[in-house]
Order: C-alpha cells, then sequence, then structure tokens
C-alpha cells in the first residue's frame, strides 16, 4: 500500500468509526414527547396523499393514539386503490377504530372543509401542483421533497403560500434536528475559517432497474390520476412504483430523490439564501443498460462567485469520502467539517483531528415544527419554509438542465475544454479525476466511453432565469396536460 493510500485509509478508518458514534445517537420518532393541545376541538384533521413510501412516516407522525392526540388521519389519497385501502386499515388500528376515508382524487379532498391540513408524499411530478391546490383550498401543506420538479412551479409554490397566508413545510427533515442546527451554526461561525465549499454527496448504490420495455399498469392503479401533470406516456419500467425517479417525465434521479437532502444541507452550510450565478454538470448511466434515463453517476457545480457548491451523485459502488456516503463536507481555510447523518456532524482541524460533534435528533422534530406553525400562524416558526425548500430543489433541477443539454466527450476533452476553463473555488480538475478513477474502479472502460459533458450556463438568481440560453429556459418548466396545470407567474 502507498504512503498516501494508507493515510486515505487510515484518515477514512477514523471517520467511519466517527461517523458510527454520530449515528448511534439518533433515535426512532416518539411524537409523544413534545407538548401538544389536548381539547377535541383544538385537533387538526389531517389528508395525507401518497402512502406508498415516505408517506409511511406522515402516518406514524400524524396519526391519533397513544403518541399523538392533537391530530388525526381523516382522509387517505392514494391513486393504488390496493395501497390506499391497505394503508387505512393499518390507520384504523393505530386510531383505535377511526377509519380514514379512502379516495384517488386529492380534489375530493380539497373541497372538504373539514380537513385542515395536507400532505403530500406523492411522486415528484405531483408535489408542487397538490401543494398550490391545497393552499389556494385553506389547507396547510407538508410537502416532501423535492418541492417541486421544475424550477417554475417551485416558485409558484412559494408565490401560493404568501397568497393565501398558508403554512408550507418541506419535508427537508435535517433542518429541525438540534444537533444539524448546531452543527451548521459551527460551519457558519468561521471557527473553520472561510468555507469555500461545500460538497453534497449521494453515494447511494443504484441496481439495474430492469430493461426498457411496454410494462403493463398494475390494475388497482389510476393511471391517469398517477400521470397527474405528465403527458399519458407507456410504462417503461418493470418495477411501477418508485422506479418512476429515474424517468425524467416524473423524477430527477437521485439529484432530486436523496440528494436534495444533501444539497440542502451544502446550501445552509454556504449561508446562500439564492440560486447560483452559473451551473454546470457532468456524468452519465454507467455499467448496465436498463429502463433509465437519469444519470448514475453525477457532477454538479455551481457557481457563488466567492463559494461553490459541488454535487456528487455515484450509484455504483464506491468508497467513502472522507467518510461520508451520503453526506456534506464543508471545507474551510482552517479546518473542515462533515456530516454523515440527519442529525448532526463533525468538526476537524486542518491536520484532520476531531475538535467536536454535535449529534442529536430524528423525524418528530421536523413534523412537530410544521405542527406548532400551523397553531402560531406564523411563517418565521418554520424551520423549513416552502422557499427554503424551492431554492434547493432548484438547484438539483438546474444541475440536470445542465446535464441533459450537455453532448459527449471523453474525459480527456472534458478536462481540457470545460474544467480548466470553470471558475470555481472547488479544486474541478482533482473531483474529475476522482469521478474517472470511480468509474474505472466499477469495471468502465474510459478509453472508450465518453461523459455527458453538460452546457455552463450563466444564471440570474433574481428573475430564476437562464442568461441567453432559451432552450435551457424552457427546461424552468413543462408542458402540463390539462387539468393537472400549475399556473403561471402571478395567477396562482
Amino acid at each position: 500500500m502507498s504512503r498516501r493510500n494508507r493515510r486515505q485509509f487510515l484518515e477514512d478508518s477514523m471517520f467511519a468509526a466517527a461517523a458510527a458514534a454520530v449515528a448511534a445517537h439518533s433515535s426512532e420518532p416518539m411524537y409523544a414527547q413534545e407538548p401538544q393541545s389536548k381539547s377535541p376541538s383544538e385537533r387538526l384533521n389531517v389528508a395525507v396523499a401518497g402512502v406508498n413510501g415516505r408517506g409511511g412516516s406522515h402516518i406514524g407522525a400524524f396519526s391519533m393514539g397513544p403518541g399523538r392526540k392533537d391530530t388525526v388521519i381523516t382522509h387517505i389519497v392514494d391513486v393504488d386503490s390496493d395501497i390506499g385501502n391497505r394503508r387505512a386499515g393499518e390507520i384504523e388500528k393505530r386510531q383505535e377504530g377511526v377509519r380514514p376515508k379512502v379516495v384517488e382524487d386529492v380534489r375530493q379532498v380539497l373541497d372538504d372543509k373539514t380537513v385542515d391540513i395536507v400532505t403530500v408524499a406523492t411522486p415528484n411530478h405531483w408535489h408542487s401542483l397538490m401543494a398550490i391546490w391545497a393552499m389556494q383550498a385553506g389547507k396547510d401543506v407538508y410537502v416532501e421533497k423535492p418541492v417541486s420538479h421544475n424550477v417554475s412551479e417551485g416558485r409558484r409554490a412559494v408565490e401560493a403560500s404568501r397568497k393565501y397566508k398558508r403554512i408550507c413545510q418541506v419535508g427537508t427533515q435535517c433542518r429541525s434536528n438540534p444537533g444539524m442546527r448546531q452543527f451548521m451554526e459551527y460551519v457558519q461561525s468561521g471557527k473553520i475559517g472561510d468555507v469555500k465549499v461545500g460538497r453534497g454527496l449521494c453515494y447511494k448504490r443504484r441496481d439495474s432497474i430492469g430493461p426498457k420495455g411496454e410494462y403493463e399498469v398494475p390494475a388497482a392503479v389510476n393511471y391517469n390520476l398517477w400521470s397527474g401533470p405528465a403527458q399519458i406516456l407507456p410504462v417503461t419500467r418493470q418495477r411501477f412504483h418508485y422506479d418512476w425517479h429515474w424517468i425524467w417525465a416524473y423524477g430527477n434521479g437521485d439529484l432530486g430523490n436523496q440528494g436534495i437532502h444533501q444539497m440542502d444541507l451544502a446550501r445552509w452550510g454556504l449561508g446562500v439564501k439564492e440560486l447560483c450565478k452559473a451551473t454546470f454538470s457532468y456524468g452519465g448511466r454507467f455499467a448496465y443498460e436498463d429502463a433509465g434515463e437519469t444519470a448514475n453517476t453525477q457532477v454538479v457545480v455551481h457557481d457563488y462567485g466567492n463559494k461553490t457548491l459541488v454535487f456528487e451523485v455515484r450509484g455504483l459502488k464506491t468508497q467513502p469520502l472522507k467518510g461520508a456516503s451520503v453526506g456534506v463536507i464543508f471545507e474551510g481555510t482552517d479546518g473542515y467539517a462533515v456530516s454523515t447523518s440527519y442529525n448532526g456532524g463533525m468538526i476537524f482541524d486542518k491536520e484532520g483531528n476531531q475538535v467536536t460533534k454535535f449529534a442529536e435528533g430524528d423525524d418528530k422534530f421536523h413534523f412537530n415544527n410544521f405542527l406548532a406553525a400551523v397553531r402560531s400562524r406564523k411563517l418565521t416558526d418554520l424551520n423549513a419554509d416552502v422557499e427554503e425548500g424551492h431554492l434547493s430543489s432548484a438547484l438539483c433541477h438546474l444541475g440536470n438542465i445542465s446535464y441533459r443539454l450537455g453532448s459527449q466527450m471523453t474525459a480527456d476533452e472534458l478536462d481540457k475544454k470545460v474544467i480548466a476553463n470553470l471558475k470555481t473555488t472547488d479544486n474541478a480538475k482533482e473531483t474529475l479525476e476522482r469521478t474517472v478513477a470511480h468509474l474505472k474502479d466499477n469495471g468502465v472502460d474510459m478509453s472508450s466511453t465518453k461523459l455527458q459533458a453538460g452546457l455552463v450556463l450563466p444564471f440570474d438568481p433574481q428573475s430564476e432565469t437562464f442568461q441567453g440560453n432559451e432552450q435551457a429556459n424552457a427546461m424552468l418548466t413543462r408542458d402540463y396536460r390539462q387539468p393537472f396545470v400549475v399556473p403561471p407567474a402571478g395567477q396562482v
């Protein structure tokens, strides 16, 4: 083992041990720990939309039962009737006989004046529209990340919250965890010097989703309602649920799936409250051919002038970077900070010695923060207001737009034609070299394989539009299918 490799091995081992210590402080959600209203007249009626995946956590958070007395789930919205009815049975047991009504169409819930809150855990392409509709109907909203499927509709959700004076929290739950809040305060305190780079990581193994073909829609699924804002398209993936993440019409790849959490953390730590001045991305879908369309290996570079937000997606087998696989790294002039969890992180000096660590929190803090804001009616009480969610989600979309508008290049061409001229506070050449080495480690022949090299796209964070590229601007929204249309600016 070379001296450099041995040093890296020892460093990574140290980080892994520290990360395990942080993770050990996590606990299962215990919603009874927070103060709650005990008056039945103050009980909030909740409709949960989308209950196959993350919606299960919403059920745990808002079901009336031993741990929760101030909310009750009165409605389940799911276009898969089998899943909706199964979940309703589970909720009935949790709520001691109170069974929620199951509907396929969220509009039935919006017309019900008894519903106070709508939570949204549907596929991404429904998030903004459902949140907007709910706020227009006078409901408060908890919407899962990403808040949007494209940049424009995320801003429209912010407009709806402000116009209708509705509370809208985004499911970036790290923002409510006490340990993460302490970690971010330290990062921004100047104690690790001037933080020039925030690096988000989504090193999360994603195997092939199977061959592209034409598959049947599950019999229990209302495909018209499932498609919603998207055009009615053939089903080209074997697994109907979840694998929509890797199809552009519905998902945003891992950048906008797992990665939105770490994108949000990276932006938070850098202290930036707007979108970037320019964006650039490269990568590809390597090592297998399947029905997936999104990248399984991707680097995104967001230019903030004197700061850079870098994001790395790796869906193939890989080693951690500074102990982090799914996490963030902040690179300061006097040290660095590493988060490998949702509830905190570790601080290191320039020599790699651990200075301190933070670890506290779980999902209950975020759900309870939302309910506290619903009762106070103060947007400022929210830890993840819809605008925060919009900005971080939009950064994912901007990277994907650059990537999709790119062309094929060898790694050497990418280095010489783009990376060498890139304005960034990151060592972009080193990031590319690590990415290429990662692909080689997974058996990708880089002598014959090209990467998708995206366009370097200047961006105006005030108007939230690209400068001088109408093709890119067209991708800030989508071709909506009637009647599932997000209103344009000023018409929410």
